[in-house]
């Protein structure tokens, strides 16, 4: 594929992971593989039982920092079509918050490139996370081992 697809969506509405399948199918003309991501929002939290999430972004500073990663894991891997979805606003346990979807002719890049997305995705893209749960409200840092994943992958350059 000559110019790649890059389908980034930050959005309040759910989406439906067969639709965001079939847009990749859509757009992949000779790739052999593809891997889809799907996180969900779960109950449990370090602060307790977690009653909804908030989640705020920039707009257009945000979908510029996931392009960015996206032009970064096309250097190392020789991948197709990336979608991303990313949810905001007001999520309950067990809602899916995001999707991340990519094609490659081989299956070991478009598994390692998923990840790879999926790792800065939690740690260097500007998303603010408040957990409100029985206990409080708690805004949400990104975790160690999601910031050591990461660092995993630049040594790895």
């Amino acid at each position: 594929m000559k110019n790649p697809t890059t389908l980034i969506s930050i959005q309040e509405h759910d989406f439906d992971i067969a639709c965001e399948y079939s847009k990749i199918r859509k757009y992949t003309q000779s790739d052999g593989a593809i891997v889809t991501f799907t996180g969900l929002v779960r109950e449990l939290t370090k602060r307790g039982n977690l009653r909804y999430m908030e989640l705020e972004h920039y707009p257009g500073m945000t979908e510029k920092s996931l392009m960015k990663i996206c032009k970064k894991a096309r250097e190392i891997w020789p991948i197709g079509i990336i979608n991303i979805i990313h949810r905001t606003g007001r999520l309950t346990p067990d809602e899916q918050i995001v999707f991340v979807g990519v094609s490659s002719q081989h299956r070991k890049a478009a598994f390692a490139s998923t990840e790879y997305i999926m790792d800065f995705l939690k740690t260097n893209a500007p998303f603010w996370k408040k957990e409100v749960t029985l206990e409080g409200e708690f805004w949400v840092e990104s975790k160690s081992s999601d910031k050591q994943k990461a660092d995993e992958w630049l040594s790895s350059d």
